[in-house]
């Protein structure tokens, strides 16, 4: 009987295409299961490692909190212990460790609960983005992970376009359903702020200073939504699009032109909440339904 793995991780995605596995292309998924199966030993009549992803992150699109999961026989995963004292899951992890690439590091591996579904039973997914716009220097060694803009954005205009995107909403201006899926999702929170240019204890600087982040937090998100809505919201910010621009975008959605993905490399998947054990198997079972919007009667 097999059981169910989950597996937390992070990745610089500066050099990957994305999460999942494509051939040919350097993928995380792809580096990952190639590191499974080289560790398992796992041959080819044998069922290949899958990895099971929270989120699908695009090309270029970082995650300091990632989870997966997989399927495994426990006499494969057996063979990850060798000459190690430990849990077969501690070996596993320590091997894998050992054995990715120096742009994914492997947090925990460990035995899910019940009802476990890393994609399904997720509670909320926060994504940030980061942009250094003119008025600051953008701090070297994370310059990987953030986006270097000229222009100065006018933070006012940004707030008020983030506090139009929270709610239930069809987001089909800024996203691109799945195959029979939807663009509808609900988001929590929407919100920029600036980090702090002050120097603390002994003249350090908080990393990341002066950056300007915007925060989303939401149930799911469908394909380019997060990029899709930073690029709308910093057309506002530079004074190319009106709010007004911006609501109209949110109340019709329909995707065109003007409402595509900014670049990759400022965003950052931050975090995957999940909800107490008991209640994932029931959260994987309402969140594979189709959304829809309440009908509005008028």
């Amino acid at each position: 009987m097999t059981q169910r793995l989950r597996i937390d991780l992070a990745y610089d995605g500066t050099h990957f295409h994305g999460w999942a596995k494509q051939p040919q292309l350097r993928t995380v998924q792809g580096e990952v299961e190639a590191a499974l199966t080289k560790i398992l030993r796992i041959r080819e009549q044998e069922s290949p490692a899958h990895l099971v992803v929270a989120g699908r992150t695009d090309t270029g699109v970082h995650a300091r909190h990632q989870v997966c999961h997989m399927d495994i026989e426990p006499e494969i995963l057996m063979r990850a212990l060798g000459h190690l004292t430990l849990t077969p899951e501690a070996a596993l992890c320590h091997r894998l460790q050992h054995v990715v690439p120096d742009d994914i590091v492997i947090y925990s591996v460990e035995r899910a609960p019940e009802g476990f579904d890393a994609r399904f039973s997720a509670l909320e997914r926060t994504y940030v983005y980061r942009i250094c716009d003119s008025s600051v220097a953008v701090d070297p060694r994370i310059r990987s992970c953030v986006l270097k803009m000229d222009s100065v954005l006018d933070e006012d205009r940004l707030r008020r376009a983030a506090a139009m995107i929270v709610g239930l909403k069809d987001f089909g201006s800024f996203a691109t359903p799945n195959p029979g899926g939807t663009t509808i999702r609900e988001v929590k929170v929407a919100t920029w702020n600036r980090v702090p240019s002050h120097a603390g204890d002994y003249g350090i600087l908080p990393l990341g200073s002066g950056l300007l982040e915007f925060t989303i937090v939401a149930d799911a998100f469908a394909h380019n939504m997060v990029r899709s809505l930073v690029g709308a919201q910093v057309q506002v910010g530079v004074g190319k699009k009106s709010l007004e621009w911006f609501a109209e975008k949110l109340a019709v959605p329909v995707r065109e032109g003007s409402t595509g993905p900014i670049a990759p490399e400022g965003l950052t998947l931050e975090h995957v909440s999940y909800p107490d054990d008991a209640e994932l198997g029931e959260r994987a079972q309402k969140i594979r339904a189709r959304r829809t919007l309440p009908v509005r009667h008028v």
